[in-house]
């Protein structure tokens, strides 16, 4: 598992300004919020959630915003790159009434879950936001399977104008929610963490990985947990003690990086 498989690229396809999904072959079980590690050959080896699931063929969402997500927003159908995976934990989908809040492309690694929700039957709601309706996808993806899905965006180009931590307070105090599942901006995340007092929580976590088996340390948060095998679900108690949650993150050198 902990050798990269090359397989070939099936589809390549913009979602959104900036914002692609790429397939491949590659089987084997996946839980929604777990990740592989993608090789761009010559390029560099990144960590990439799964947006999509099926028996033998996975997908992943992803913006272009550095080199190696970059050179992997050039590749086409036909091209190769590497998989090892999976790795990490994912969500644990428990109670009757969810709320799935995505802000960015944390939307994408949400959708396999929303998924699940809906086959189980259960009544979903589904925050997507973005800054700016030209970075909205999977809108349709999600209305298709029958969730009720909101849009907030900071400009107000579309849905509701603001932050999707303030929509989801709206919807918490409406509806009885009684879990969130989230991934986007941290600052996002632990807004909504504090709303949450005796609802469940779960969020996934982003932090820069070498190893993603938990030898090198670089993802470290909190007192020693470690975001390639403690995460990078985590749920809300477990948030609630870790200081560094939301406030900063470390860059490929260790440096503290403020959100």
């Amino acid at each position: 598992m902990n050798q990269p498989i090359i397989t070939t690229i099936l589809s390549s396809f913009e979602e959104a300004t900036d914002i692609k999904t790429i397939t491949f072959r590659y089987p084997g079980k996946i839980t929604p919020g777990q990740f592989y590690m993608i090789w761009i050959p010559g390029v560099d080896e990144v960590p990439m959630s799964v947006s999509s699931i099926k028996q033998d063929v996975k997908g992943i969402t992803f913006r272009n915003i550095g080199d190696a997500t970059q050179a992997l927003y050039r590749l086409r159908k036909g091209d190769q790159i590497g998989v090892r995976g999976p790795y990490g934990n994912g969500f644990t989908l428990t109670g009757k009434r969810p709320l799935f809040v995505g802000g960015g492309t944390g939307i994408g690694m949400l959708a396999p879950l929303v998924e699940q929700a809906r086959r189980k039957k259960l009544k979903s709601t589904v925050i997507l936001g973005v800054k700016t309706k030209d970075e909205l996808f999977f809108e349709d993806r999600f209305q298709q399977i029958g969730a009720t899905v909101l849009v907030s965006t900071d400009d107000g180009s579309v849905g509701y104008q603001g932050f999707a931590s303030e929509l989801a307070k709206d919807i918490i105090k409406k509806e009885r929610i009684d879990a969130v599942y989230t991934c986007g901006p941290e600052q996002m995340m632990r807004s909504l963490l504090s709303f949450c007092k005796t609802i469940l929580f779960q969020a996934s976590l982003e932090r820069y990985m070498k190893c993603a088996i938990g030898i090198c340390g670089q993802c470290c948060i909190g007192r020693g947990l470690r975001v390639c095998v403690d995460g990078p679900i985590f749920d809300g108690t477990t948030l609630k003690k870790v200081q560094d949650f939301g406030v900063y993150r470390r860059d490929a050198a260790g440096r503290k990086i403020p959100f």
